[in-house]
């Protein structure tokens, strides 16, 4: 099927690389997450694909047609900013209409259309409203209505609820994600919020230092992260200094763990990173018996409602533990607790 391809696309400034040697396919109606922290490249990325930026090398491909070199404007791909960039003195209809307007629409199929976008917006009837008089939510979509008016066959959105409260923010994550499946329209979202891509995405490229660290499923990545950078960044994960006895057992100070099979070149003997996350540390008082098993004493404890936080001291390093408070077996700071570290959940990490 075709779709998006990024291809070989690397773009410097100056003797800053911004985005290095990328390659991405993207097949037709995929909701994709460019994730990553700032600076990571990731905006850099989106402008190339939108033709505001002209990669220094590489090609990009739409349908198999390349349009690397293509102006923006011929490109007419949807796009919505972080400022939303809504025109103040134009009414919702007149922002709307408005790339309809320099197509040379006429009035009655501009009205017919801007009609139809803001019912599916769900802002039906509010075309002649002023920009000021809407809240961060109404804004937000009337930015999303504008950038689909032309039908567009790439819709890219850069960071664009960043500028909404935490409840507003989760609601627009909703209806976006909902509006897309309904479209089935190509998007790329550009985000630094890791939950925003894990809630909306089908993939995510996790960038780092101009590249993509790893692509895939939001579960993939969260289950099996390709390195310490995207453990690090995906949700919370220990990451304990291990040393490789073979493809699948380490040394964590005095202990001998079993971790998920590894593979070349993580597997070489050596100093390595094991990866675990929080939630899948069992934590019981008493030392039982069976592989995987260290002792650590409680440093700090936080009590979240929805799950318990525990930090404790193992060999000199602080582990986390995540546990739901049916599970939490009631100790205090200071306590003597063994942690059982399922194998399977175990990741030696490449660095």
């Amino acid at each position: 099927m075709f779709g998006l391809e990024i291809s070989k696309v690397t773009k410097a400034f100056g003797a800053h690389l911004a985005v290095d040697d990328v390659s991405l396919s993207i097949p037709q109606g995929e909701f994709v997450c460019f994730l990553g922290p700032s600076g990571c490249g990731k905006t850099t990325l989106m402008r190339m694909i939108a033709g505001l930026e002209q990669p220094g090398e590489g090609s990009i491909a739409l349908n198999g047609r390349d349009i690397t070199r293509q102006p923006a404007n011929v490109r007419k791909f949807g796009m919505v900013f972080q400022s939303l960039a809504l025109f103040p003195h134009l009414s919702v209809g007149e922002n709307v209409a408005f790339s309809l307007r320099l197509q040379g629409q006429d009035a009655r199929q501009r009205k017919a259309r801007v009609d139809e976008l803001l019912t599916l917006v769900r802002l039906p009837g509010m075309e002649k409203r002023a920009v000021s008089q809407l809240s961060g939510g109404q804004r937000q979509r009337v930015a999303i209505a504008r950038a689909l008016a032309q039908e567009p066959p790439i819709f890219l959105l850069d960071e664009p609820f960043s500028a909404l409260d935490a409840k507003l923010r989760e609601e627009m994550q909703i209806e976006l994600r909902l509006l897309q499946k309904r479209l089935q329209i190509t998007t790329i979202l550009v985000t630094h919020d890791q939950r925003e891509a894990m809630s909306m995405a089908d993939s995510i490229a996790v960038m780092g230092d101009g590249k993509i660290q790893q692509y895939g499923s939001p579960l993939s990545i969260y289950r099996a992260p390709a390195n310490t950078f995207v453990a690090n960044f995906i949700g919370l994960s220990n990451l304990l200094p291990v040393e490789v006895l073979d493809h699948e057992t380490v040394r964590f100070g005095a202990n001998i763990l079993k971790v998920a099979p590894m593979t070349q070149p993580t597997s070489a003997r050596g100093l390595a990173t094991l990866s675990i996350r929080p939630e899948d540390i069992q934590l019981t008082a008493a030392n039982g018996a069976g592989d995987n098993t260290v002792s650590g004493r409680i440093t700090f404890i936080r009590d979240m409602g929805s799950s318990v936080e525990v930090h404790l001291d193992c060999d000199g390093r602080d582990v986390l533990s995540v546990v739901q408070p049916r599970d939490w077996m009631g100790a205090g700071t200071g306590d003597i607790a063994h942690l059982r570290l399922p194998q399977n959940q175990c990741r030696v990490l490449a660095a």
